[in-house]
């Protein structure tokens, strides 16, 4: 093994024992080159006053070189801050802005030890230095029922985890706390379980209540009081979307610092957020109140980095970077926010006007891009296929009954033919 990675095990043993077997071989193998072409660039880019023959970019006339054809449509930004790469943990200064922005959007976050956000290219490259770091075959991935496909394929495919579902919602309809701690404390002969939390959930858009958190939260204690390593991970792709009696924070805060045996780990970005799907700027955020933990889970995360992408897109940080600082971001924000609200309730008005009788029944949402129909008498499938074929309409099924519908891509005055025809499509199916 190499003497970084055995430098920074020790470091993680040292802080916390439990951490450093959430590890998994390729985590423990897995270090940032101190002496190598980045960091012997880093230093010619402090130092070398006269000539910098270190780094791969073209300089031309004290600039990073470029074509007009591009610059032309970039012209408000200097060329240092789009063509030269970003550093593999990201723009500093975005990275500090975005650690400023999670302390007010979470207050209880405030108080707790946590690092400083690293940017990934999105939420997906996040997820997967998650599953690289602490992810082996037959590890366990607590996810609920109702869950983003890509799971299966960064933490099972790839890396040979065991997908472990649970019931999201209850008898109740509300957050299936006791289906979590059933599946989680399963877990207990393995002594180890990463746990996905997903709010506002895709597919169906639900967020839990102030209660159902704080039994979430109860749970992985429960969890880690019976000696379960649990890495907690909130992915919180569609932050801040939250439409209806809910949390309106990540779980990050309250599951920061909660249990020695608890490693936190929060998953987000500007992508939904901050609606710029093409960019492909997300963080990954640990939690610890050593800091020497943190320092050395970031060396390994920079590892992954440049063992895969070497660092993201600099123009697209820039981008995000922008935006936070102007004065006008949060105004546009809260606009875009209305309108999303907006969507939502209209969708719940349809649904509850009685007007679709009894084909299907509605999952519970009150946050996201995101709602589900539970469809009680066909196919979603044979729903989704009729819809494409003869009214033109996309769909997503999801197995046998759930159809699920993006209300966040249709206007609030389409909504309700986009409902009606799916109504159509559903007799058509059923009267077939």
């Amino acid at each position: 093994m190499n003497q970084l990675a055995q430098q920074l095990n020790e470091t993680l043993e040292r802080e916390n024992a439990h951490v450093y077997a959430m590890l998994s071989n390729l985590g423990r193998g897995i270090y940032f080159p101190k002496v190598g072409i980045l960091s012997q660039s880093a230093e010619a880019k402090a130092k070398a006053k006269k000539f910098n023959a270190t780094i791969g970019i073209a300089i031309e006339n004290g600039q990073p070189m470029h074509l007009n054809v591009i610059q032309e449509t970039l012209s408000a930004y200097d060329p240092k801050d789009i063509y030269e790469y970003a550093p593999p943990a990201g723009k500093p200064e975005l990275r500090s802005a975005w650690r400023t922005k999670m302390i007010k959007e979470n207050p209880s976050i405030e108080g707790k030890g946590f690092g400083t956000p690293i940017v990934t290219n999105a939420l997906t490259h996040g997820l997967s230095i998650v599953s690289d770091l602490f992810a082996d075959a037959g590890d366990a991935v607590v996810i609920p029922n109702k869950n983003w496909e890509n799971y299966e394929l960064t933490f099972g495919v790839r890396r040979g985890a065991e997908i472990v579902e649970y019931e999201l919602y209850n008898s109740e309809n509300r957050f299936n706390s006791a289906g979590l701690r059933e599946a989680l404390l399963a877990q207990k002969g393995k002594g180890k379980a990463i746990v996905i939390l997903n709010f506002p959930n895709n597919p169906t858009g639900y967020t839990p209540d102030a209660q159902e958190g704080d039994e979430i939260v109860a749970v992985i204690r429960e969890a880690a009081e019976a000696g379960i390593n649990v890495v907690a991970v909130t992915d919180d792709a569609y932050f801040g979307l939250f439409f209806e009696d809910s949390v309106h924070e990540s779980l990050f805060g309250k599951l920061a610092g909660l249990h020695e045996r608890v490693l936190t780990v929060k998953v987000d970005g500007a992508t939904k957020e901050e609606y710029v799907w093409g960019f492909r700027v997300g963080f990954i955020t640990y939690a610890s109140a050593s800091e020497a933990l943190l320092a050395a889970l970031e060396q390994k995360t920079l590892g992954i980095i440049r063992a895969t992408i070497s660092s993201g897109p600099h123009p697209s940080q820039t981008f995000v970077l922008r935006a936070l600082q102007s004065p006008e971001f949060e105004a546009q924000k809260a606009e875009k926010y209305d309108i999303m609200k907006r969507r939502a309730n209209r969708v719940k008005e349809l649904l509850d006007s009685g007007r679709y009788g009894d084909v299907w029944d509605y999952y519970p949402f009150n946050s996201g891009y995101f709602m589900c129909l539970k469809l009680t008498k066909v196919s979603a499938e044979d729903v989704r296929q009729r819809l494409l074929s003869e009214y033109g309409v996309g769909t997503i099924a999801l197995g046998d009954t759930d159809l699920r519908v993006a209300f966040s891509c249709i206007e609030e005055g389409d909504l309700e033919e986009l409902y009606d025809t799916i109504f159509k499509a559903v007799n058509d199916v059923l009267n077939a």
